[in-house]
């Protein structure tokens, strides 16, 4: 006579399903990184800029801007540069990397010798990527 133990009722249940508790966490932690730097990522000086109908380029992780202000003050960034001390501040900005692309925003009442002024700057301090940045033209469909 033979005696079968059933074990089966010790045993725990299988799940058979996904525990998203751990993808929800680092969800939220994502969402909050972005939250907190995406203002950090943006340019705060205020221009008015003229529109333009080409196609937007790939826009690189840490962009050099340029910005010619409506008082003809140049900036780096947020940082204000003393005239004649452009190739200077554009050597720290990119590390010294002259083909670095930098990106030449310039308001709309600014004239056009202006803009060439500084572009001339520019090529005197070896940078010779200049990318003119300008607002996107909405065309309707």
């Amino acid at each position: 006579m033979a005696i079968h133990l059933d074990h089966s009722a010790d045993e725990l249940e299988e799940v058979h399903g996904i525990n998203v508790t751990p993808f929800i966490d680092v969800m939220l932690v994502l969402l909050i990184i972005f939250m907190v730097a995406a203002p950090l990522a943006t340019v705060d000086i205020a221009v008015d800029l003229p529109s333009s109908s080409a196609e937007p380029k790939e826009r690189p992780d840490k962009p050099v801007f340029l910005t010619l202000k409506p008082d003809l003050s140049v900036a780096i960034g947020d940082t204000a540069v003393a005239s004649g001390d452009l190739g200077n501040a554009l050597d720290a900005a990119t590390n010294g990397v002259k083909k670095q692309r930098i990106f030449l925003r310039a308001d709309r009442t600014v004239p056009y010798g202006e803009v060439m002024r500084v572009m001339n700057e520019l090529r005197a301090a070896h940078y010779l990527k200049v990318a003119l940045v300008g607002l996107e033209m909405r065309q309707a469909k």
